[in-house]
């Protein structure tokens, strides 16, 4: 599959978690391709896992219509099958194995000649890894989190905002009402996009991400100055990957047959417990989890992903190989694959952001 030879069959898949816009990329795909191309598109079941196992199938111009709208995938994803460190049976455990000979051999035995995957900086390390084994790959950038390296932007993410936003929301009535502090987690891992523009957007009182380390008694003297003005409620948004001072973010579980298995989640309970102590306030804790990637995509995602989704057969088309495409300055582009690989776009210190919610009084814990 190497070399710049005419594309006449590309396969498509779903890497990593599930993302509100991945059918609308899909659909993209597919029926530019199709439409404009003449070229076969099939699509890879399950992520990575579904190409290390060979179920693909084509897919056409009708099996992409009407999905522009609906959340998920229709591919399937998994987020547990690196083709370069495949869990397999060894006796009473499982060892890891390089399997990605295997995905090689289903590509070229269905005669693809381009592998478009879609996903996050997990994904794209292992496509970038097959782009040097010899296999023509491109990548869509996809995650809520909006961690991944050389993008202004990936799609899913301001669906996710909107959902952790209007959850923000809704908690300012009833921590009004009852005098609480009410602690908002969302996901984002160890990025604070999330947190940082839905915390924003709400008018949070505090707001925690994994780039700016907290404080408990920098908070706690934050709620009690507002309580002194008046002020008898808080709402708190916290990334699952904020951390204190000198401390580690908070850690779930670890999942030991994912190549991710680092799970964070569990720093708003904490929260909740450390801060009633010091301000005598009723506090709770609500986390967010999974619905933030559940739902219709808003539609700037079904847009973005529309555009991602026809930019990736276009290049394809005009003879770019091993590209992911990107936002920059507000723009569709490419950048070379490997660049993006294994890498993650944090939260700067001094984004605009950051500046304006502390403008506006917003603590950050510090």
């Amino acid at each position: 599959m190497a070399g710049k030879k005419r594309i006449k069959r590309i396969a498509v898949m779903t890497g990593g978690g599930d993302c509100p816009g991945l059918n609308a990329v899909i659909r993209a795909v597919t029926k530019t391709a199709i439409s404009r191309y003449g070229i076969e598109v099939w699509g890879i079941e399950d992520g990575f896992l579904g190409l290390i196992e060979g179920r693909m199938h084509p897919l056409q111009y009708e099996d992409v219509s009407n999905i522009l709208t609906v959340g998920g995938t229709i591919l399937g994803s998994c987020n547990k099958s690196n083709p370069f460190a495949f869990h397999v049976s060894a006796g009473k455990g499982t060892r890891k194995k390089d399997v990605s000979d295997i995905c090689v051999h289903n590509l070229e035995h269905n005669r693809i000649d381009a592998l478009i995957c879609i996903g996050g900086d997990g994904t794209m390390a292992s496509a970038s890894a097959f782009a040097k084994k010899g296999v023509t790959v491109m990548g869509v950038p996809k995650t809520i989190d909006n961690d991944l390296w050389g993008t202004e932007v990936t799609f899913g993410f301001n669906t996710a905002v909107n959902t952790a936003a209007d959850a923000l929301d809704k908690v300012h009535t009833t921590a009004s009402s009852h005098h609480r502090v009410m602690i908002v987690e969302v996901m984002g891992r160890y990025a604070g996009w999330i947190a940082l523009y839905a915390g924003a957007a709400s008018g949070a009182d505090v707001i925690l991400i994994p780039e700016i380390p907290y404080r408990f008694d920098a908070i706690a003297e934050y709620i009690q100055a507002r309580s002194k003005k008046g002020k008898r409620f808080s709402i708190i948004a916290v990334a699952e990957g904020a951390k204190p001072e000198g401390g580690q973010a908070f850690v779930a579980k670890i999942l030991k047959d994912s190549p991710d298995p680092i799970r964070l989640g569990g720093i708003s309970a904490v929260l909740a417990e450390q801060l009633e102590t010091l301000t005598g306030q009723s506090c709770r804790a609500v986390i967010l989890g999974h619905v933030q990637r559940g739902g219709s995509p808003c539609p700037y995602d079904r847009t973005l992903a529309t555009q991602f989704g026809h930019h990736v057969v276009e290049l394809l088309a005009k003879g770019k190989r091993n590209r992911l495409v990107v936002i920059k300055n507000g723009q569709l582009d490419s950048i070379p694959l490997h660049q993006a690989a294994g890498r993650i776009k944090t939260v700067p210190k001094n984004h605009p952001l950051v500046l304006a919610a502390k403008a506006v009084n917003t603590s950050f814990g510090v």
